[in-house]
């Protein structure tokens, strides 16, 4: 048996972007759905961190989440297991009000984790799914960990000496002695995919900020038979740095620029020489009228 693993999709990023949600309406209808489809696949597990808002939910976003992820899975009768992450409550000290259980009532075929860890079995996998830990639920939570004979512990983890982005270690948390018994632990929470030992943070689905650039998103596709975890990578990227040289440009170079990952990205424009500021603009006229969302130049 198959299944999918997903986590950290903050729907609603960004302030609601209309943008970022076009990014990820690309990803689920043009990566996620059709790989769903072609292999199948009837288990999606979701480790936290849903929905990006915690206080409240804007109605656009939730009807375009509903329209390009809930619905889908619903349509395609797929059996849905989350957690809450700690973007999807409310209060700091208990997981009690959240977004998930809120606003997903309606869909059948959908279990929420909220309050203590849960075992599950899929095929000749045990998993035990644990919800983000606060002050309410810790220690049962722990206790629930360190007793568990599951072979897969999942979860929306804070464990000390992972990165949080690029470069960014985090030093509080748990430590990943008390997972030492699990044959994989696999953790939503980071955005920065890593690992050590048997312990992985899958990463973001995709690109949600500068620190996201270049680097590895997408979803997981775990094999319960031989446990063997697949990394299905997300290709779209909506942060773009571009090189500026104008040393031997000229204004044909300009007009035959390939503006096609342009359109509703993020752009950087590393310059390396700068010394005509008629092709200067031009160049950055060219990049803004091609329907960049941002265009941001740093003197190298």
């Amino acid at each position: 048996m198959k299944i999918a693993i997903i986590t950290d999709m903050h729907l609603g990023v960004r302030g609601d972007s209309k943008v970022f949600l076009d990014h990820q309406e690309k990803f689920f209808s043009e990566v996620f759905f059709p790989y769903i489809d072609e292999h199948d696949i009837k288990i999606v597990l979701d480790l936290g961190d849903t929905f990006d808002r915690r206080k409240y939910v804007n109605y656009v976003t939730l009807a375009r989440a509903k329209s390009m992820f809930f619905d889908q899975l619903q349509s395609r009768d797929i059996e849905y297991h989350a957690i809450v992450g700690n973007h999807s409550v409310y209060y700091t000290n208990t997981n009690e009000v959240n977004s998930m259980n809120l606003l997903l009532q309606e869909y059948k075929n959908f279990s929420i984790y909220q309050d203590k860890p849960v075992e599950l079995t899929f095929g000749s996998t045990k998993v035990i799914m644990v919800p983000w830990l606060t002050k309410n639920n810790m220690e049962e939570s722990l206790n629930s960990i360190r007793n568990s004979n599951s072979d897969i512990c999942m979860g929306h983890f804070a464990i000390q000496g992972f990165e949080m982005m690029k470069g960014a270690i985090n030093d509080h948390g748990l430590t990943k002695e008390i997972f030492g018994h699990f044959e994989q632990v696999y953790s939503g929470h980071f955005h920065h995919p890593s690992e050590y030992g048997n312990i992985k943070y899958l990463g973001a689905p995709y690109e949600m900020t500068w620190s996201d650039y270049q680097g590895k998103r997408g979803f997981r596709v775990l094999d319960t038979e031989t446990r063997e975890l697949e990394w299905i990578l997300n290709p779209y990227q909506i942060y773009h740095k571009i090189e500026y040289d104008d040393q031997d440009m000229t204004i044909e170079d300009i007009a035959n620029l390939n503006t096609d990952s342009i359109k509703d990205a993020y752009i950087k424009v590393i310059v390396k020489n700068r010394t005509n500021p008629y092709i200067y603009d031009l160049f950055l006229n060219r990049l803004a009228d091609s329907g960049a969302t941002d265009v941001k130049a740093i003197e190298d």
